[in-house]
């Protein structure tokens, strides 16, 4: 495989772990070979089972049985969908997709201390596969992180710094801390989306070899938008679906950098006000692949979309009381395709996927606050 810079164009050899080109810019992998479905290891029952689209080689693979989650049938404002329960990963969020193969990649290439920012999802689970590949890590998270991330972090041995300010402000703080350490940013190292790619494999084998017309999911740096497209792109290739799914980003309406530029019709970043948001896991004002999450999301025909913080804790509320229990950032999915469906942009009729990504477990005092939830005393 080769890296190429997003930047220059420039190729490199992935032999040399890297996470940016010389140019300070952004790193892609060249298009995989992907696989067909004679290649399914089917006595596999991890993201490896796709091990022959993914370019790293199994055998020294880091895993702890991520993938192989549940896509349930359910009803959504009158309408049949279903929920990919990306939160039942083993460290609780759909990250765990990608972090398999970034670290197994790295460790291959000798890496043995890794730096990550992350405003939880992505260190807890970074955390757990460095410590599962004997790997030191240190963690960077904003200081108004769900504890509960912080102690996950925190358990697997990791080195956790909490930084003041934005999301913005911890990742500045990372790339100033990189001369030092690997920065195996889930948002700058490719690998990263060599692994969320899985994601797409996983919903064409399960919907019996075919591609759904939509799927919707929570939208920040984008690293599900860039692995869905990128494992739908090679499942075109081989021949295997006949068109890819349209691809549905959602923001937080308070931080939404992806839907601003969206909206104004471009690639490039446009200015737009970043206020808090209860949507903690995208909450990225400065998304590093921009230009790419636009790309992918109109090559599918699909669309970015905007909810409000009233329209997340509704949807949060709706989701629990169907017994899914999620966290704020990923309920902001759910209020998207209400939007979606309201306008008409996804039809009664079709089958349309929902990305549920990370556990309510994380941040259950905040959605106890969010839902006025009280216990009855006897």
């Amino acid at each position: 495989m080769t890296y190429l810079d997003s930047q220059s164009g420039a190729p490199y050899p992935d032999t040399v772990p890297r996470w940016c080109g010389d140019s300070g810019a952004y790193l892609n992998l060249a298009p995989g070979q992907g696989l067909t479905r004679e290649h399914i290891n089917h006595g596999e029952h991890s993201v490896w089972r796709y091990a022959r689209a993914i370019d790293v080689d199994a055998r020294g693979a880091v895993s702890l049985g991520e993938g192989g989650t549940p896509l349930l049938n359910r009803v959504w404002d009158g309408v049949p969908v279903r929920f990919k329960l990306e939160f039942m990963m083993p460290t609780g969020s759909f990250k765990d997709r990608g972090m398999t193969v970034m670290v197994s990649y790295l460790k291959s290439r000798g890496i043995d201390h890794v730096l990550e920012d992350s405003s939880g999802n992505a260190g807890a689970s970074l955390s757990a596969y460095a410590a599962a590949a004997g790997m030191r890590c240190r963690i960077l998270v904003p200081e108004t992180a769900s504890y509960p991330k912080i102690a996950q972090i925190a358990a697997c041995g990791a080195d956790v710094i909490t930084v003041p300010g934005t999301r913005q402000d911890v990742a500045d703080a990372a790339l100033r801390m990189s001369s030092e350490i690997f920065y195996a940013s889930h948002n700058w190292q490719p690998y990263f989306i060599e692994g969320t790619k899985t994601l797409a494999y996983e919903l064409w084998e399960g919907l019996g070899f075919r591609a759904p017309d939509n799927i919707v999911t929570p939208l920040g740096y984008g690293s599900n938008v860039l692995g869905l497209d990128r494992g739908f792109d090679e499942l075109l290739r081989n021949g295997e679906i006949n068109t890819r799914p349209r691809i549905f980003g959602v923001q937080a309406a308070n931080c939404a950098p992806c839907y601003a530029a969206w909206a104004a019709g471009g690639e490039s970043p446009v200015a737009t006000a970043v206020t808090q948001t209860i949507a903690e896991g995208i909450a990225s004002s400065q998304p590093t692949r921009l230009r790419e999450v636009l790309r992918a999301v109109r090559t599918s025909d699909g669309a970015i979309a905007a909810v409000s913080e009233a329209e997340i804790i509704a949807a949060l509320g709706t989701l629990a009381r169907m017994g899914l229990y999620v966290e704020p950032t990923c309920a902001a999915a759910a209020a998207g395709l209400t939007q979606l469906l309201a306008s008409g942009a996804i039809r009664r009729g079709e089958d349309t996927v929902v990305v549920l990504t990370g556990s309510g477990l994380k941040s259950s005092e905040r959605i106890g606050q969010l839902l006025n939830l009280h216990p009855r005393t006897l």
